[in-house]
């Protein structure tokens, strides 16, 4: 029988629109208490104010927070109103930004859901690069190393694919390439810009315990070659030798998030 986690905290994410950007907010400060664990609930395309009588009392019986992301004014309102009614947080994220970009623009706000979800040229790009990181994760079709404007090295579980996938949400186009000592590169590595490339390296000790853990979740023993120290350095090593003859600016992710990492990406890329 599967234990089920109790939550620390039940925090509902109300909008008129898909909720994602309150979500993410809510996990970016929820992460600064790890380990707690936060059950996380969103409502999305909320209408009208019988919606929000409904949340409230959820969040009043459950002793919730609330974060709402509502542009429509009338709902903006009703939840103020009903937060005192019933004695529940309720944080406006995109309220008071919206009434002093009003104030300073010196013009009305569209008041209009899901705007930054509209299906436009920026929209259809991001989409184009997810499924190009997709694609040619993990050097599955070594020709994506020629089309992509990033491409990362690295060894074994050094957040390559995550990574992949979080600049593809900012339209990069991203291939990564697993380096292995019983596996010879693509020979397509070796004819790229070396500014197109990011090698990702860590800690020894650091990825030791990442891969066990990952062994773990897999059922298997702690003990195998793949988490020993000995087959980490070895490994480490030539993928710096790799780095090395390819001339490519190299990254330590120990202990950085993806967005940090994917930061400093960007931040090479615009240079």
């Amino acid at each position: 029988m599967v234990k089920s986690l109790k939550s620390d905290v039940v925090i509902f994410v109300v909008s008129d629109s898909a909720g994602d950007t309150g979500e993410l907010v809510v996990r970016a400060a929820v992460a600064q208490f790890h380990p707690v664990y936060a059950d996380i609930r969103r409502v999305s395309f909320i209408q009208n104010e019988e919606s929000l009588v409904k949340v409230m009392e959820q969040a009043r019986s459950l002793k919730a927070i609330i974060l709402y992301t509502l542009v429509i004014p009338q709902l903006r309102e009703c939840m103020n109103t009903l937060s005192v009614k019933y004695e529940v947080v309720a944080i406006d994220l995109l309220g008071p930004l919206i009434d002093n970009l009003e104030k300073s623009i010196g013009r009305p706000s569209r008041h209009e859901p899901g705007l930054n979800h509209v299906l436009d040229e920026d929209y259809f790009r991001k989409v184009e690069a997810v499924e190009f990181a997709v694609r040619y994760d993990d050097a599955k079709d070594t020709s994506g190393v020629l089309k992509a404007d990033i491409v990362l090295v690295g060894v074994s579980r050094t957040s390559k694919t995550p990574l992949s996938m979080y600049l593809a949400h900012r339209k990069y186009k991203v291939a990564n390439v697993p380096l292995f000592p019983e596996v010879k590169p693509p020979d397509e590595l070796f004819t790229l810009p070396p500014k197109k490339v990011i090698g990702l390296t860590i800690d020894t000790h650091y990825l030791n315990v990442i891969r066990k853990e990952r062994l773990k979740a897999l059922g298997l023993p702690g003990s195998a070659a793949y988490a020993t120290n000995e087959r980490i350095e070895r490994e480490l090593a030539y993928a710096g030798e790799i780095m090395k003859r390819i001339g490519c600016v190299v990254i330590d992710v120990s202990h950085r998030a993806v967005e940090e990492t994917a930061s400093l990406v960007m931040e090479h890329m615009r240079k």
